[in-house]
């Protein structure tokens, strides 16, 4: 059985990682958050026959990403670990939050509209994945 190689904090290789996952953390983050404030609210408008109010919808779902526009330089600078670790318990509520939307979407408004809350959550679980990764590489909180 293989030994488990621990992580070089300070390696050039540790340090070039860690850039490439703060690039892919803050394209995830942005994506999302284009997305959940605008593209959702317009998408829905389009493709559901009740055709909800755009500008209502936005509106709504910007008011819902308040905590997530609070921690976004935090998302974007993707340097510190304190931050990041509070940011991650965030989108760990958003994620399971639009997991359930999702799953209520099924029920609610058939087929159709699924893939519109499949992006949601997909964009989501994608920028948590490299969070993750990016705090499993960052330099130690406890020194």
């Amino acid at each position: 059985m293989a030994k488990k190689q621990k992580i070089d904090r300070h390696s050039p290789e540790n340090l070039t990682a860690i850039t490439q996952m703060q690039s892919k953390l803050r394209l995830g983050w942005l994506l999302w958050l284009c997305y959940r404030g605008f593209g959702l609210p317009i998408l829905l408008s389009l493709f559901l026959p009740t055709a909800p109010d755009v500008v209502g919808g936005v509106a709504w779902h910007l008011l819902w990403l308040i905590p997530a526009l609070v921690v976004s330089p935090w998302m974007l600078m993707g340097r510190s670990a304190y931050a990041l670790l509070i940011s991650s318990m965030l989108t760990l509520v958003y994620l399971g939050a639009s997991g359930v939307t999702l799953f209520a979407r099924l029920y609610d408004s058939g087929i159709s509209v699924l893939w519109v809350y499949l992006l949601d959550t997909a964009l989501l679980l994608l920028t948590n994945v490299w969070l993750f990764k990016l705090l499993k590489r960052l330099p130690s909180m406890n020194g």
